[in-house]
């Protein structure tokens, strides 16, 4: 997937693939609690990403494999 960079008066006017317009989808993010909104903006991230994508596999393979740290083994306490 590539994107683009529109300025904001084309984006506003565009209609997205799913038949959603700019203004509609920050319209509806505005209305998400917090937690709503960090979990849409996480899953953008990996949606327009590879890098943070790639990032998730590699740390889901170090959890199963036990390379992991405890809280207390990296802070202390």
């Amino acid at each position: 997937m590539s994107l683009k960079t529109l300025n904001s008066a084309v984006a506003r006017k565009s209609r997205l693939p799913v038949g959603l317009t700019f203004d509609q989808v920050a319209e509806a993010v505005k209305r998400l609690s917090a937690k709503e909104r960090g979990k849409f903006i996480e899953n953008l991230l990996a949606a327009t990403s590879p890098e943070y994508l790639s990032s998730i596999k590699e740390a889901r393979a170090d959890y199963r494999h036990g390379r992991v740290k405890s809280h207390r083994d990296v802070f202390g306490g």
